[in-house]
């Protein structure tokens, strides 16, 4: 069966969601090769048919089982992976790497092999020792024995950097599996357009964490699986920063789009990530941990769905309505909000609205989806001079779930912030300082901060749910007036 051939019916007989999800009119201007490794063609859709398997008939379980096998089991894996020949495997204490002795899979050379096994041995000490995730459940003596399996292949030509696969159920859980992992066989620059050895140290710390998830939830949210996959990149790599380049399609540059966005056209799950790097420079990278353990489905825990988990940490700080709200704002100017900011894209913010003595007020109406948020600018022209000017903000939202920020940028360039106290009825206002020798521009931000759904209805959401409270009207009124 050949790889395409492999990849339809992964979707057929897992009914795939994450395989086919993404709106028809989703972003055509989509992001480059780096993001079909993590496509729903490979870690998603192998979890998806996991997640299937049990519900085929005899015919389509011989079918699946075909296209989950491991690369060494050759030609029992006619999906495209499977080694077409002799396969040895280099070990750690905790790891195993396989590879092909010879044929398009085999690596380059036996130091590639040792080097993959000395980066992943690194990405267990950082995820598991250090970060203090539990470590990916056993698989008994598959592979040999039972340390976690790594396979070497040739997926580049794929567009593919790696992927993970669940495999099979751990005893007595019912959404707790073991797994193994398949990484590209050499990383050439020529396929991936990096050095080598950053390719495989980003993709050996996001697939060994989805190895990982699979330990406490397989059947999680994707956009919670990839959004935090992403971000531990960071974490183990720090320098490499190859996740910036999912920065443009993520929560950061489009404030419109929900905090739990997946699709495969848009790729907001990776540049998410944002949202876990803001959390944890301020409350610690266990913050991460502490979600994943809310979502922990093992023995007595809690086993949240992600939104809920996310909410029952954050709740232990400033909630996550307030938490979203500074998150929206902090992205107006990353620089300010983030270590590495100076590289990030801002968010996109509509062009500002002209006031002056010919046009003293503009209204302003939009509408925001759950779990988003979306800026509205205003900027005086150059006839208001003096320190009398004075802009009067009014904004009117929905009666909860709704917050409003105002940023007020200076013509220096400096920022000042300020919340608006909106009533019972979602109304609230604000007056700032206007005049243009003051004021480059005000920007005020609306965000949605609900999160109820119908859980269920087989969406990419959260719970696989249907919003409740998408589409919101807000509208801002700005009155120019002389103190």
């Amino acid at each position: 069966m050949s790889f395409p051939a492999r990849l339809v019916v992964a979707c057929l007989l897992a009914g795939a969601l994450t395989a086919l999800g993404g709106p028809v009119s989703a972003d055509p201007a989509g992001p480059d090769a780096r993001r079909a490794a993590e496509s729903p063609y490979s870690t998603l859709a192998m979890r998806d048919l996991f997640v299937a398997r049990p519900t085929l008939n005899p015919l389509q379980k011989i079918v699946a089982q075909t296209l989950l096998a491991r690369p060494t089991d050759g030609v029992n894996d006619p999906g495209g992976d499977g080694y077409r020949g002799r396969s040895r495997k280099v070990c750690g204490r905790r790891i195993c790497v396989h590879y092909a002795v010879k044929g398009a899979d085999a690596p380059p050379s036996i130091r590639w092999v040792r080097r993959t096994l000395r980066v992943l041995g690194d990405v267990w000490d950082h995820e598991v020792d250090e970060l203090r995730f539990r470590p990916p459940p056993t698989d008994g003596r598959r592979g040999g024995d039972d340390r976690f399996d790594v396979y070497l292949a040739e997926l580049g030509h794929r567009g593919l950097f790696g992927y993970c696969t669940p495999e099979r159920r751990v005893r007595g859980e019912r959404l707790a599996a073991s797994s193994y992992c398949v990484l590209d066989d050499d990383f050439t620059r020529r396929q991936f357009g990096a050095p080598a050895g950053d390719s495989l140290r980003v993709t050996a710390a996001h697939e060994f964490f989805h190895a990982i998830q699979f330990g406490y939830d397989f059947r999680e949210d994707p956009w919670l699986l990839e959004s935090t996959a992403t971000w531990i990149e960071e974490t183990f790599a720090d320098k490499v920063d190859d996740n910036r380049r999912y920065l443009p399609y993520g929560t950061v540059r489009r404030p419109g789009v929900p905090l739990d966005d997946f699709s495969n056209t848009r790729y907001a799950q990776y540049g998410t990530w944002a949202w876990w790097q803001y959390l944890t420079d301020r409350y610690g990278d266990g913050l991460v941990r502490a979600v994943w353990r809310q979502a922990d489905s093992v023995g007595d825990g809690p086993n949240l769905y992600s939104v809920e988990a996310l909410t029952a940490v954050l709740g232990r700080h400033e909630g996550l309505s307030r938490a979203l709200t500074s998150y929206a704002v902090a992205n107006l100017s990353p620089a300010d909000a983030y270590p590495e900011g100076r590289s990030w894209p801002s968010a996109r913010v509509g062009r500002p609205a002209a006031m002056g003595p010919d046009q003293p007020v503009v209204t302003r109406r939009t509408q925001v989806d759950h779990l988003s948020a979306h800026h509205v600018a205003f900027r005086p022209t150059h006839e208001l001079r003096g320190h009398r000017w004075r802009l009067r903000v009014h904004v009117e939202a929905p009666r909860r779930r709704s917050a409003a920020r105002v940023v007020v940028v200076r013509a220096d360039g400096q920022r000042s912030r300020h919340t608006v106290h909106l009533d019972r009825a979602g109304d609230g206002a604000l007056t700032v300082r206007f005049g243009a020798a003051e004021v480059a521009r005000v920007v005020v931000t609306l965000v949605n901060t609900s999160f109820r759904y119908d859980c269920h209805e087989e969406t990419l959401y959260a719970c696989g749910g249907q919003p409740l409270d998408d589409g919101a009207k807000y509208a801002v009124r700005a009155e120019l007036f002389r103190h």
